[in-house]
């Protein structure tokens, strides 16, 4: 995006989220933007002085358009603030649109419009979400989501009605006629909106639970588990330890075990399949999660607690947000305080890994901070926001290994 581009953007998106927009302005303040804003670095010493320069030459050239106005430093040509001229806010937004196909308030609004028009009778809860857009568009507001809402709305029309047992895939055809559409773009925000007019609890569920409410579900889930372990099954026991690699079986099994008897020291559930494949410990019996526990791993987890209250349950996963929250939720989701394993300072100042260290994104400190708010993580969490640093734990599973 040009600095011209990012400068009436800006400004353009402000006024139409201030009360100027609806003539409620009580106050004559201009609509604004700092040069660090768009730029940082802007007043910065190590500021590059190309993108100084170019910033400064976009709004020249914008004031010589008459689109705004800016304020400059009193001996020199710093610029301390840039302000939009009110009165064009609609010749910038035709000029935004013609020059980089941008999509003015008023054009949003219209196609809010024209979605309320189509969904409001689509299914119950399409009808219920509706009546929620059209208070946004009494109110001359945007919803964030606008741009997927068609997408989302037209699965919800589907699902609410189905009565037809579909996985996943065969929804996202039968919605969009793409097979990984769904899984991949929409999931996530139809559950949430599938949930928000559900009358029912979803303690300890899973987002996508919800969809087993409507006879959809993911393709057969499978439970993977390795290690010196006896499984009884339909009235059978069955010695998985003969399996160097560890046995798979789908969650539909689940009802036909009775109990798990662990002949180990330790139960330990891995975060990522590469290392799940890669870890061998004796004493250790490993369960592959994959990320956050589903209810068929969430069920199987508690029924081995139930048959082994007395052995070591721990988790190793990646050091970062996603890592923790995973064993946050796995902890919550089966009542089991899995102890950490390898996901330590240790292993962040391991001069073996030095390579494979990552910098924190500005979403990983976000999600970080609520963590460190809890014992287990504060030390380590404090680490790796002083040292800006994350590691996935492929690499500490190879090294486990030799």
């Amino acid at each position: 995006m040009t600095y011209e581009e990012k400068i009436l953007t800006y400004l353009a998106e402000n006024y139409r989220k201030s009360r100027k927009d609806t003539g409620n302005n009580k106050t004559n303040r201009r609509t604004q933007v700092k040069p660090e804003k768009l730029y940082k670095k802007y007043n910065a010493n190590e500021g590059d002085f190309e993108e100084i320069s170019k910033l400064n030459q976009a709004v020249e050239g914008l004031s010589r358009k008459g689109f705004i106005t800016a304020e400059t430093e009193t001996f020199g040509t710093q610029l301390k603030c840039i302000y939009m001229m009110d009165e064009k806010i609609k010749d910038i937004e035709q000029y935004l649109t013609d020059k980089f196909g941008y999509t003015p308030k008023d054009m949003k609004l219209q196609k809010l419009k024209e979605l309320v028009e189509r969904y409001q009778n689509a299914s119950s809860i399409c009808k219920k979400e509706c009546a929620v857009l059209a208070e946004y568009i009494e109110s001359r507001k945007i919803p964030k989501n606008i741009d997927e809402l068609d997408d989302i709305l037209k699965a919800v029309a589907f699902i609410e009605k189905n009565r037809e047992d579909l996985y996943i895939r065969e929804v996202s055809m039968k919605v969009y006629g793409d097979s990984k559409f769904f899984e991949e773009e929409t999931l996530q925000p139809v559950c949430s909106m599938l949930r928000k007019y559900s009358c029912r609890s979803f303690e300890d569920e899973l987002l996508d639970e919800i969809l087993l409410d409507f006879h959809i579900s993911k393709e057969p889930q499978k439970l993977c588990i390795k290690g010196n372990a006896i499984i009884n099954i339909s009235g059978k026991e069955a010695d998985i330890s003969g399996f160097l690699n560890g046995i798979e079986f789908l969650a539909s099994d689940l009802a036909n075990i009775s109990s798990v008897k662990i002949i180990a020291r330790e139960f330990m559930t891995i975060e990522n399949r590469t290392s799940y494949l890669r870890y061998h410990a004796d004493n250790v019996v490993t369960f592959y999660l994959g990320g956050y526990a589903n209810r068929y791993q969430r069920d199987f987890i508690k029924m081995v607690y139930a048959s082994n209250p007395d052995i070591v349950y721990r988790h190793f996963g990646d050091i970062d947000a996603g890592g923790f929250w995973i064993h946050h939720n796995l902890c919550e989701v089966t009542g089991v305080k899995f102890a950490l394993f390898a996901m330590s300072v240790k292993e962040l100042q391991n001069k073996e890994y030095a390579l494979c260290l990552h910098k924190l994104t500005d979403n990983d400190r976000s999600r970080l901070q609520e963590l460190k708010k809890m014992d287990i993580y504060a030390e380590l969490i404090n680490y790796m926001l002083e040292h800006d640093t994350k590691l996935e734990q492929e690499i500490v599973s190879l090294t486990l290994a030799k």
